[in-house]
């Protein structure tokens, strides 16, 4: 990472939230600029929906993915579900402060961050889930969980899907995130036409979670290019 975030994290417990905030986003947005060549396609489907509850949901590469995806969304009143233990560490929280989330504790089921979910909903505002819960270490797609199925059924509200290519190389992974450093790359962000969820018939009532997660998946993949595919292709 940037080296002048990682002095503002050692500094975060003296610094001001707001003062922490401005500077990082700064930061990242002249990093984002000096090393990222981001080009995002059907950005128009995202801003005729603005004032529309919606859950985003997109393949996951890199630690960079969710800062990108709130600068194109930060119109449409956008919330992060997020994994608690990302607030743990001084360099990762510096940038989840940056976002609208809602925590959330992983490989369990959180009613409390449900609960949250679908109020952020119904209130008219919009959630961004990675369904794969962590960033793929290959960059093609891996199993998803499930919760995003629950939380826009419950709320009644459509899907859009996203696909990222290129973060992986803008910011790849190397184990702690205060070892990650910023490279020269292409970034591609596609979005995708809204959906709804799958409809429960008698045909498919028995594995109805299982298909319709897989057509929801299907729907990023169909974005990006095959080699990022994986389990999905």
């Amino acid at each position: 990472m940037s080296l002048l975030l990682k002095f503002l994290a050692m500094a975060s417990s003296i610094a001001p939230k707001k003062i922490r905030v401005e500077a990082t986003n700064k930061i990242l947005d002249r990093t984002i600029k000096k090393y990222g060549n981001i080009e995002i396609l059907n950005k128009d489907i995202v801003e005729a929906r603005r004032g529309i509850p919606t859950v985003y949901i997109g393949n996951h590469l890199s630690n960079i993915d969710g800062v990108l995806l709130n600068n194109l969304l930060k119109d449409n009143d956008i919330a992060f579900m997020a994994g608690v233990k990302l607030s743990k560490n001084p360099l990762t929280k510096l940038v989840m402060d940056t976002v609208n989330t809602i925590p959330i504790e992983p490989n369990s089921p959180d009613k409390k961050a449900l609960k949250k979910a679908v109020e952020h909903l119904s209130k008219g505002g919009s959630l961004f889930i990675f369904p794969e819960g962590t960033r793929s270490r290959t960059g093609a797609m891996i199993e998803s969980r499930k919760g995003f199925l629950l939380i826009a059924k419950m709320a009644n509200v459509d899907i859009v899907p996203i696909g990222l290519e290129g973060t992986e190389k803008l910011l790849p992974i190397k184990g702690d995130m205060g070892r990650e450093s910023f490279q020269y790359a292409d970034v591609k962000i596609i979005v995708g036409k809204p959906f709804s969820i799958l409809e429960k018939t008698e045909a498919n009532k028995d594995d109805w979670t299982n298909i319709a997660n897989r057509n929801a998946m299907g729907k990023i993949a169909e974005l990006i290019d095959n080699k990022y595919r994986g389990v999905y292709k």
